[in-house]
């Protein structure tokens, strides 16, 4: 425990140093840029550099608005699907650490809604980046990433979950347009929680969690949202997860304590075995290429502010007590941690015997030390008692939307992108 006590802080100074860098890459995996396929070639160098790197060192692919169209037709609206494709992504498969994503210009989805949707795609580990060099809504920004993650790892995702994933995108995005963003991510992935992780199936239980968990956010759904939401979850339902991978995501988008300590452990970890050299492709974006005024949020963000947190009482127990379990803190800790309590109490005992017994010429012999040195011999006069008196000092008190760039105009949807 007291070697423990000592590495602790060279970890932590290695972990606030590293916190919030995604997973190292797959050493056999590879990274893929997906473009739409409407940009122009000004447009695609943007993305280029957006992303941090080139198309020498990485695969492209181009996706239509007909790759798109694959997946979302009778799911979406024509206006959601549009007729051209302008968004664009970066794919890194990772090995661990669940998914980690990054949007820029994207309107309609957010970083959460993108992450948690790969999860039901059958994508368990992967860094996104996704953007686009002008805003739009971002509907179609779903099957670029599904298509260069396939690519980049080398696996091929179930066709169903595919589409069961777009359809979550676009359901999410629709709720989220009711009841705000986070409320609409945030209940989502309560209810696909508990579907995943307490293998629920049956529509009855499905539709309890759904209202269980309107109710926890405090959100007021419709039937029909309702029995959208509940047919989706259903579906979800028929799936296999891992469900490790599947909670680590979700950890990591509600910033929590397992997901946040998990990654300090990744990374201090790299900084021992040397791990990643640039901490991953969402730390390699360069946002001043899409200008000032691009919308851009990440899954990391929550960990920052679970970052942030440290500041409040007994975070930081937390934090140590994540350690000693991770390095087996068990009651052999206890045991010795009781042995030091005990001696610490031997220790104090002694030292108040001590001055209890103390000599007490000794003590008469301090009290009555004069300012020249000289040592009182005992007599008491009138003198000695006014000398004393005055020489005696006084007390002293001190005591933290649009990949259609409008779905209002009919004339303008029929140009709207994704």
């Amino acid at each position: 425990m007291k070697k423990f006590k000592k590495v602790l802080p060279i970890m932590m100074a290695a972990a606030i140093t590293c916190t919030g860098i995604p997973m190292v890459a797959q050493a056999d995996s590879s990274k893929v840029v997906t473009l739409g396929a409407n940009l122009s070639e000004e447009q695609k160098t943007s993305m280029y550099d957006y992303f941090g790197t080139s198309a020498d060192k990485v695969e492209t692919i181009e996706v239509t608005n007909a790759d798109e169209r694959k997946y979302m037709e009778g799911i979406a609206s024509e206006a959601q699907i549009g007729t051209r494709t302008y968004s664009c992504s970066y794919v890194e498969p990772t090995a661990s650490g669940g998914i980690q994503v990054k949007v820029a210009n994207l309107t309609f989805v957010t970083s959460s809604m993108i992450a948690s949707t790969l999860t039901t795609s059958g994508v368990e580990n992967c860094n996104v980046v996704a953007a686009s060099p002008i805003e739009v809504s971002g509907t179609g920004a779903l099957t670029g990433i599904m298509m260069a993650y396939e690519t980049a790892s080398g696996e091929t995702l179930n066709e169903d979950q595919k589409a069961t994933a777009t359809e979550e995108l676009i359901t999410t995005g629709e709720l989220a347009d009711a009841v705000g963003q986070q409320e609409a991510t945030d209940l989502m992935n309560e209810v696909k929680g508990e579907v995943i992780e307490e293998g629920l199936t049956d529509p009855s239980e499905i539709q309890d969690a759904v209202n269980d968990a309107a109710e926890k956010y405090n959100i007021t759904l419709t039937q029909e949202q309702m029995d959208k939401i509940t047919a989706l979850m259903e579906s979800i339902s028929q799936y296999d997860y891992d469900v490790k991978a599947f909670k680590e995501t979700l950890d990591n988008l509600a910033g929590k304590e397992e997901g946040f300590f998990a990654k300090i452990w990744e990374s201090i970890k790299g900084v021992f075995t040397g791990g990643s050299d640039d901490g991953g492709i969402i730390n390699g974006t360069n946002d001043d290429a899409l200008g000032a005024d691009a919308i851009i949020d990440s899954t990391l963000d929550s960990v920052k502010d679970a970052a942030n947190e440290a500041k409040e009482e007994g975070f930081w127990d937390k934090v140590v007590n994540f350690f000693k379990n991770l390095f087996g803190g068990d009651d052999a800790d206890k045991e010795e941690d009781a042995e030091s309590e005990d001696v610490d109490k031997d220790q104090d005992a002694d030292s108040e015997q001590n001055s209890d017994t103390e000599d007490p010429d000794a003590s008469t012999l301090d009290d009555a030390d004069t300012d020249d040195g000289s040592v009182d011999d005992g007599t008491t006069d009138m003198d000695d008692t006014d000398s004393n008196t005055a020489d005696t000092p006084s007390s002293d008190a001190s005591g933290t939307p649009s990949d259609e760039p409008s779905f209002g105009d009919p004339a303008q949807n029929s140009e709207a992108a994704q």
